[in-house]
């Protein structure tokens, strides 16, 4: 699968619709998502770590709202969060449960880009 026209976001987007979950992560080579919920501390802690991937590699960052899709949660097997997935190419490619810290998602995400 080859990456689209559209640009990488140098920032994490928000997922509105669950339905549009499968488009957004075959939009990019490689997306990370963050299933998050607002009142989570170690999700809050990580924020700007998920910020600085988003905007200083080549990898989409998107964020889904565990409280607000509890269905797209539940599809993805996430018991607990923060969760962060790495998608290549469409596949879930890593997983990664808790706070993590800004190296490890970067080298998660790395790895995978081309």
């Amino acid at each position: 699968m080859t990456q689209t026209s559209e640009s990488v976001p140098t920032e994490p987007v928000g997922l509105e619709e669950a339905a549009d979950f499968d488009d957004r992560v075959a939009e990019h080579d490689v997306v990370l998502v963050d299933f998050y919920a607002d009142w989570c501390g170690p999700c809050q802690m990580m924020e700007p770590a998920v910020e600085a991937v988003a905007a200083e590699t080549d990898a989409a960052v998107l964020k889904v709202d565990v409280d607000r899709h509890q269905g797209l949660a539940g599809e993805y097997g996430v018991q607990g969060i923060p969760t962060l997935l790495v998608f290549a190419d469409g596949e879930v490619a890593d997983r990664m449960v808790g706070a993590q810290t800004e190296d490890a998602l970067r080298e998660a995400v790395s790895g995978r880009l081309e």
